[in-house]
C-alpha cells in the first residue's frame, strides 16, 4: 500500500493515536503503521492506507491531524531524499501540466527565506511544466526538514517530500472556542478536548449520544456537529437553565443545531428513568463527572444514613406526599469519585448499544495512579487511556467499547486484558478521595512556594523573587519531562 505521512499538532500528544484508530473506524478506512515508531516527541507518523482518497477521509473531522502527504520519499539528508524520490519517476507524469507549488516546511528549525529557492530547485527533476500557483495551486508538493525537539540540534535529522492530500478540521477548535460561546460555566470543557472527546465517541449521523453530567452543554455541541442526536442530563438543573438569555438553548442556536440536540433534562443518573431496551439505548456516553474541585458530585439521599426517610413524608398542613409539592428540594449527598466512576461504567454496561462508546474523564494523583485503578467489566473493553498531566495530578481520557451484551447479573470485575495489566503493587486508587487530596496539594505548594519567595526577597529582593520565579518555572518543565519519561518506560514491554 502506498505510504502517507501524517504531521500531527505539536499538543496533546497522548491522545493522537487514538483519535486517529477512531477516524479509521469512523471513515472505514485500512491503515498499518509500526507503533515502535512513533514518538510522542515528533509530529510526524508514517502510515500505510490504500489509497489517497482514503487518506483524505481521515481528515473530514481530524483535530489534532494537521497535514497528511502522499510520501514520495524519506532520506536523512536533501541528497538522500533526491535519490529516494528519483526512484519512482512514474509518479510525476500525471501532474506535469496541472498548476503547483512547493512548500518548504520546517519542524524544530529553521531555514532561511533566501535558501529555499534553492532547495525547490534540486527538485526540477520532476519535470512538472504547469503554472506556479503560490495562492490556490492544483497540486501542492512539501519538502520537509525534521529538526527534533532539542533546541541545541542545528542540524535536521531527517526530510521528506510529499504530494500534499488535505489539511486536518482544527479551524472547529475555533468555532467552537468557548470565549465566543453565548454561555459557559466554570466546568464547561474546552474546544479541543470536546472535540477529540466527539471523536472518540465515533459520534456520526444517526447515533443518539447521551451526556449524565451535562453541565452547559459543551460534549452535546461537539457531538452534535459531527451529526449525532444528542441528550444530557444533570441532578442540577440551574447550569441547564442558564440566567437570562444564556443557556444551552442558546448555545444550540448560535451553532444551528436544534434540530439534533434533543433535550437537557434534571435528574439524579442514580435513579435515571430512561426506559431499558434489550439491545440498549445509547450509542455512546461522552461525559466529564464532577471532581468535586470547581463542581461538587451530587447524589440523591442523605449524608447521615439514620435521618434518610424509610417511608413517604407526609407534608402535615396539605395532606399530600412532600415531593409532589411545587417547592420540594430533594436532599443529596457527596458523591465520591470512586463511587461515580464505578456507577458510570455499570450505566454504560445496561444502556450501550453493542460496539458503543463510554468515553469520560477521571482525575488522578500522579504517584498513586495505577491501571488497576480503572473499574472493568466483562462486556466492556478498554480501548484507550491518554493523560493529560498537570503535575501532582492528572485526568486521563479513558474510551470503552461495549463488545457483548450484559446478562443482567454480572456486575463490576477485575481488571483484564493486555491494557490493564497492573503495572505496580496494588494501593489506594489515584482518584480515590480526589477532591481533599488536590486541595490538599494547593495547599502545599503555596505554602512552599511563599517560603521560597520570601527567602529570594531577603536575599536578592526584587530580583531574587525573579530569579526564584524563573528557577520554579524551570522545575515544572523538568518534572513535567520526567513524567513522560517514566510513562514511556511504564509503556515499553
Amino acid at each position: 500500500m502506498p505510504l502517507f505521512l501524517i504531521q500531527f499538532a505539536q499538543q496533546h500528544e497522548e491522545f493522537r493515536l487514538p483519535e486517529l484508530e477512531a477516524l479509521a473506524t469512523i471513515e472505514n478506512v485500512q491503515m498499518t503503521y509500526e507503533p515502535s515508531a512513533y514518538s510522542l516527541e515528533s509530529p510526524f507518523l508514517i502510515v500505510e492506507i490504500e489509497s489517497a482518497e482514503k487518506a483524505a477521509l481521515l481528515l473530514n473531522r481530524a483535530i489534532l491531524i494537521k497535514t497528511i502527504i502522499e510520501l514520495w520519499g524519506q532520506g536523512s539528508s536533501w541528497d538522500e531524499l533526491i535519490e529516494r524520490v528519483k526512484e519512482h519517476p512514474e509518479r510525476w507524469p500525471q501532474y506535469l501540466q496541472t498548476s503547483f507549488k512547493f512548500l518548504v516546511v520546517t519542524f524544530g528549525g529553521t531555514i532561511e527565506m533566501k535558501d529555499k529557492p534553492a532547495i525547490i530547485n534540486r527538485f526540477a527533476f520532476t519535470g512538472f511544466m504547469g503554472k506556479i500557483d503560490l495562492k490556490n495551486p492544483e497540486e501542492e508538493f512539501q519538502l520537509i526538514a525534521d529538526y527534533g525537539i532539542d533546541p541545541n540540534v542545528h542540524v535536521a535529522h531527517t526530510f521528506y517530500m510529499g504530494r500534499l492530500v488535505g489539511h486536518g478540521k482544527r479551524e472547529l477548535i475555533d468555532k467552537f472556542n468557548v470565549k465566543k460561546r453565548k454561555y459557559i460555566g466554570n466546568t464547561t470543557m474546552d474546544a479541543e478536548l470536546s472535540l477529540i472527546m466527539a471523536n472518540q465517541a465515533l459520534c456520526g449521523p444517526g447515533k443518539l449520544v447521551y451526556d449524565p453530567f451535562v453541565g452547559t452543554g459543551s460534549f452535546l455541541m461537539t457531538c452534535a456537529h459531527f451529526g449525532a442526536m444528542t441528550v444530557g442530563s444533570d441532578i442540577d438543573g440551574r447550569q441547564i437553565r442558564g440566567k437570562g438569555k444564556a443557556s444551552i438553548q442558546s448555545n444550540c442556536e448560535q451553532y444551528n443545531l436544534k434540530g439534533r440536540v434533543l433535550d437537557a433534562l434534571v435528574f439524579d443518573v442514580c435513579h435515571a428513568p430512561w426506559r431499558r431496551f434489550k439491545n440498549g439505548l445509547f450509542d455512546a456516553i461522552v461525559t466529564d463527572p464532577p471532581y468535586g474541585v470547581r463542581a461538587g458530585a451530587k447524589t440523591l439521599g442523605r449524608k447521615d444514613v439514620t435521618k434518610q426517610a424509610t417511608e413517604p413524608r407526609m407534608a402535615v398542613n396539605e395532606g399530600v406526599l412532600a415531593h409532589t409539592l411545587p417547592d420540594y428540594v430533594p436532599p443529596t449527598k457527596p458523591y465520591e469519585m470512586s463511587e461515580v466512576v464505578a456507577d458510570l461504567l455499570m450505566f454504560a454496561v445496561k444502556n450501550l448499544t453493542r460496539g458503543g462508546r463510554l468515553v469520560y474523564w477521571l482525575p488522578t494523583v500522579t504517584e498513586d495512579y495505577t491501571i488497576d485503578d480503572l473499574p472493568t467489566h466483562p462486556c466492556m473493553e478498554l480501548v484507550a487511556n491518554c493523560e493529560q498531566a498537570f503535575g501532582q495530578w492528572s485526568r486521563r481520557l479513558i474510551t470503552m467499547e461495549k463488545v457483548a451484551d450484559w446478562d443482567g447479573e454480572t456486575a463490576l470485575g477485575a481488571p483484564t486484558g493486555d491494557m490493564n495489566k497492573s503495572t505496580t503493587d496494588p494501593k489506594s486508587q489515584g482518584h480515590f478521595g480526589f477532591r481533599d487530596r488536590y486541595f490538599a496539594f494547593s495547599v502545599v505548594e503555596n505554602a512552599r512556594r511563599k517560603k521560597e519567595m520570601k527567602e529570594a526577597f531577603h536575599k536578592g529582593g526584587a530580583e531574587g523573587v525573579a530569579a526564584c520565579m524563573r528557577a520554579y518555572e524551570e522545575r515544572k518543565k523538568v518534572e513535567a519531562q520526567m513524567q513522560q519519561l517514566q510513562l514511556q518506560e511504564q509503556k515499553q514491554p
